[in-house]
């Protein structure tokens, strides 16, 4: 392999006989802000710690600058890893931290301090550096364990879930810091969340993931527009897509809670009586009090949030949907109201979770 960036070829992970990784084929331009994100055990971790060095490759490969490194020690593979926990030394500075892992590969002491002085700027942590980890903020912590990386001069930055343990409003603050970072620095990083709102802030690309495997790659608008099945369009985007039980009628037609509609959609592989899916964002469902073209709908919960609020209802035939609402009046539960969605912002799954276009 000579192409620059990161390369995963037919990556696979076994614990004993049971395999947790399913041959993960990936490319990362170089410089590329990449984000891994699905739910708890699918594998997002463990393909990163694998990319570290930190566990072995079962089968694949995976090369970093056009250098194959699957075998090789975490030190020698050109990366640094910012983890869910900061891993500082408790009795040493912040200043001991940061240089501390040169000082173990025997870096001049000149070299070492012009490191940490480079890298604490670009942080804005200069006035931490006689300070201990004990007195400092979870935010600045994490500051820290991130310039512990920037002074190795990484090909790739990793992080693993490294926003988790902060509170609502730090981890907001420090999705703009690392987004910064990567402007100022244009090194290639790989991030693993489990937090899709992180994964649509941060990517430029998102790989979404599932089982081992890998079920859509994209940018993030790419991914929440046009998402290649059921799982991603449920997964990404907060609230979740309404998933609508519908019948196919034919002829160009569907049967959704009681109604017929004409839809545009490419029917070869339907017959009258198939399942579908209609998946719906609440953003883009226009609520009013009656529309010929909606559905209707009983409110069961309303939620003010200021400028955004929810609708949660039911369908006359007891299926739930999710609205956003942000002008009109407020509505109170057992009221009634239609619910309408444009053509071109519907979306359509088959039984089995596929995309139907």
């Amino acid at each position: 392999m000579t192409k620059k960036g990161m390369v995963l070829k037919d990556v696979r992970k076994n614990y004993g006989a049971l395999p947790v990784i399913h041959g993960i084929d990936l490319e990362v331009p170089e410089g590329a802000f990449v984000v891994f994100v699905g739910p708890s055990g699918c594998g997002k971790s463990t393909l990163l710690r694998m990319i570290a060095g930190l566990e072995e490759v079962t089968d694949g490969e995976i090369a970093i600058n056009g250098r194959d490194v699957t075998d090789l020690d975490p030190s020698e593979r050109g990366i640094a890893m910012v983890f869910q926990s900061y891993a500082l030394y408790p009795h040493m500075s912040v200043r001991e931290n940061l240089g501390f892992g040169l000082k173990m590969a025997r870096t001049p002491t000149s070299e070492i301090e012009e490191r940490v002085r480079s890298a604490s700027a670009i942080l804005k942590i200069d006035h931490l550096l006689d300070r201990r980890p004990g007195q400092l903020s979870g935010g600045q912590r994490q500051r820290v364990a991130i310039g512990r990386a920037i002074v190795r001069k990484p090909d790739v930055f990793l992080f693993d879930e490294p926003l988790s343990n902060l509170d609502a409003e730090l981890r907001v603050s420090m999705r703009i810091e690392i987004a910064r970072l990567h402007r100022e620095l244009g090194n290639t990083m790989i991030y693993v969340t489990h937090d899709q709102t992180e994964a649509m802030t941060l990517a430029d690309q998102i790989v979404v993931l599932r089982d081992g495997r890998i079920e859509q790659v994209g940018a993030p608008r790419e991914v929440y527009e046009n998402p290649a099945n059921i799982f991603v369009a449920g997964f990404i985007g907060s609230p979740r897509m309404n998933f609508v039980s519908a019948d196919w009628v034919g002829d160009g037609s569907l049967r959704v809670a009681g109604r017929v509609f004409r839809v545009a959609l490419n029917s070869t592989a339907l017959s009258p009586g198939d399942k579908i899916s209609l998946g719906m964002r609440p953003e883009h469902l226009l609520v009013s009090p009656s529309d010929p073209d909606g559905i209707a709908a009983r409110v069961d919960f309303f939620e003010y949030l200021g400028g955004t609020r929810y609708l949660y209802c039911q369908l006359e035939d007891g299926q739930s949907v999710t609205a956003e609402y942000r002008d009109g009046p407020d509505f109170k539960p057992g009221d009634m109201l239609t619910l309408a969605c444009a053509p071109q912002r519907r979306r359509y799954f088959d039984s089995a979770g596929n995309r139907l276009r």
